[in-house]
């Protein structure tokens, strides 16, 4: 490890805050890689026991609630495999799209930044007009021309949001490629892709972290706002947008099945956005030691 890497971990691991977020952040991972030995039931099976003599889902406060801790939905579905399940389909989503996201972006302004030209011109120029719309219209419409699916929203969601790290790469490289260890490598002759690949795409590794972790919140809230929509991930497959929105009408008498993955979705958008930031404090050259 490196000096500049073991400095940023030391930073890193004096913000309290960050180091919460990171702990949340990976239980989550670990939640969703784990999903069918967590879950304690299959997240589409309907209990015959889940439902009260009205047809109402059971609540968590009943003698049986050891067979659904947190209740059950309106069709007898046990609420806490869903949940977990559900934190399969965002972290699948959050981490897919923002591996689009950022990829796209980090080849888009690196060519555009270091090329220049009319190149550059045009590949910014692109940028802009996709930045111009706003993004969760853009979104909504590039899933109602495709059939909504995982992978869809996924495609969708990468689609619309490389734009603005495209833009903070593209910054940072005008800047780099006047560098002296970029020239020398252009006098000795190196090749645009060799100079992109060896010389400036390691100094561009702390943007992509901070973005990586800080676009997998803004992931997670699209998904879970498209399938709040009913155009994103697809019943039976649990999602937590999807979840509060079949749960809406019972928010009286059963205010369980919004409050649960209501929390769900902040707690993952809260501890993604505070490891962002203690990454992107860490990684800060400017920061003192």
């Amino acid at each position: 490890m490196t000096t500049q890497w073991r400095t940023a971990w030391r930073r890193f691991a004096r913000n309290r805050f960050a180091l919460a977020g990171g702990a949340i952040a990976l239980l989550l991972v670990v939640v969703a890689v784990l999903a069918p030995v967590l879950a304690p039931h299959d997240p589409a099976e309907q209990f015959a026991d889940g439902l009260t003599a009205q047809g109402l889902p059971v609540p968590s406060t009943l003698p049986h609630s050891t067979k659904f801790i947190l209740g059950t939905d309106q069709l007898g579905r046990d609420l806490l495999s869903r949940i977990i399940w559900g934190a399969r389909v965002s972290m699948t989503v959050g981490v897919l799209a923002n591996a689009i996201a950022v990829g796209t972006g980090l080849a888009v302004g690196a060519v555009a930044g270091y090329v220049g030209g009319r190149t550059g011109d045009v590949l910014m120029r692109i940028t802009d007009i996709v930045m111009a719309f706003p993004t969760l219209l853009l979104a909504v419409a590039l899933v109602a021309i495709l059939k909504p699916s995982i992978w869809v929203i996924i495609f969708v969601i990468g689609a619309v949001y490389w734009t603005w790290i495209a833009r903070v790469v593209y910054g940072e490289v005008r800047v780099l490629r006047e560098a002296e260890f970029v020239q020398a490598a252009r006098s000795l002759g190196a090749s645009t892709l060799t100079i992109l690949w060896r010389h400036i795409l390691p100094h561009l590794i702390p943007t992509a972290i901070v973005w990586g972790s800080l676009g997998i919140a803004t992931n997670v809230m699209l998904e879970a706002t498209l399938s709040y929509l009913g155009i994103g991930v697809q019943p039976p497959t649990p999602s937590w947008g999807g979840m509060i929105q079949q749960g809406q009408n019972f928010y009286r008498t059963a205010p369980w099945l919004i409050i649960y993955p209501g929390l769900a979705i902040m707690l993952t958008v809260l501890s993604f956005n505070l490891l962002g930031d203690g990454l992107r404090d860490a990684l800060d050259p400017r920061q003192k030691r």
